[in-house]
């Protein structure tokens, strides 16, 4: 047979396969219907597993038992987000535990955020919710995250990613550890600053304080001088300890508002290499609220160690058209090898297709916790 014949027959085979796939999709809308009237899951492991083990054994190579394990896990997963849609239009899929809200009690709200008097989360927090913001700080990010989960503060801003060093990993773990959501962002604008008591020379300076993140941030501009670099909490109380210690041989890097805000001058500007370096700030609160214009959903999850879990979970964005704009993953502690996804996507928790796809997730991944919708 020459080529043409024998794509005539594969033609011929993939109109039967449609039309024997659109029969199976039938049959799963009535199975769907069956679990609406009886409540049963629509995720069923054993079921599955089971199904697997049997359409391999009736193939006969390896390469056609991988083949048509694959084909089946995307013919039942297939099943699975049908089932889920029509649970949501049969208003079957259950009801998110988050209020909607037209805006935030900002007014009278109290805000905690982490550092001293001078930090870019104040700068943040001021720029989120006005200079006239009731407000206290504490010295770790830890410490925020107690203030609103025990309910001394309404709100706490948190720094989650820096454009240039990346992720700050211990809010993602705090994030899991608290029962807290996130209900805002904030993205400022970082311009680093050396800074040291008045009357201090770059020639007499030998050591420098500053966030690791900041001391990374500069690092080319560091690299020009023998300066021992010490790791502080926050940039601010770097800047604090300078004016404190009143010692020309220390310098800090920080914001040119935290130079004023503790007397000290701007030996330097912009030290930080990239003139494009910005910070994104959380806004977190204890309630499970959500503004009703928000568009933006973080969620985690976790997914079984083995081939192609991550895979099937990801699958929920792409048949609800949903766009995912992040993903980052954490260890799991006391799992060696096991991570925590960590997704940002675009909608709304109203929306039907982020409940169909948050069913879906629910069903399937393990431990999925929707973090905030902003």
């Amino acid at each position: 047979m020459d080529l043409a014949d024998l794509r005539v027959k594969i033609d011929e085979i993939d109109e039967q396969i449609v039309d024997l796939y659109e029969k199976r999709m039938d049959i799963s809308r009535q199975v769907a219907e069956y679990k609406i009237e009886t409540g049963k899951q629509v995720f069923d492991k054993k079921r599955e597993e089971e199904k697997l083990r049997k359409v391999k054994s009736l193939t006969h190579n390896d390469f056609n038992s991988h083949g048509i394990e694959e084909l089946f896990e995307q013919i039942m997963s297939m099943s699975r987000k049908l089932q889920y849609r029509l649970l949501q239009e049969h208003g079957s899929s259950g009801k998110l535990p988050f209020i909607g809200v037209d805006g935030l009690d900002a007014g009278k709200a109290r805000v905690v955020f982490q550092g001293a008097e001078g930090a870019y989360s104040q700068a943040a927090m001021m720029q989120y919710f006005g200079d006239r913001v009731n407000s206290f700080h504490v010295d770790t990010f830890r410490e925020a995250m107690i203030a609103i989960d025990e309910g001394s503060a309404d709100f706490a801003v948190l720094p989650i990613e820096n454009s240039t060093a990346g992720i700050v990993s211990e809010i993602y773990d705090l994030l899991v550890e608290f029962e807290n959501y996130i209900v805002g962002e904030q993205i400022i604008k970082i311009e680093h600053c050396l800074m040291a008591v008045p009357g201090t020379e770059l020639d007499d300076i030998k050591t420098v304080y500053s966030h690791p993140q900041s001391l990374m941030q500069s690092a080319r501009f560091l690299d020009n001088y023998d300066w021992q670099q010490i790791s502080m909490q926050n940039n601010a109380f770097a800047a604090k300890k300078v004016a404190g210690d009143q010692d020309k041989s220390q310098a800090a890097i920080a914001s040119e508002y935290a130079a004023k805000l503790y007397g000290l001058d701007v030996l330097v500007k912009g030290v930080n290499q990239s003139s494009t370096n910005s910070t994104r700030f959380i806004i977190v609160t204890n309630q499970k609220i959500f503004l009703k214009n928000a568009q933006k959903v973080s969620i985690c999850f976790e997914v079984p160690h083995e081939s192609g879990s991550l895979y099937h979970m990801l699958s929920h964005f792409i048949y609800n058209n949903l766009n995912m704009n992040r993903i980052e993953s954490r260890p799991i502690e006391g799992r060696n090898w096991e991570y925590r996804f960590f997704i940002d996507f675009e909608g709304n928790l109203s929306d039907s297709a982020v409940k169909n796809a948050m069913r879906g997730l629910r069903e399937e991944a393990r431990n999925m916790r929707i973090l905030g919708n902003y």
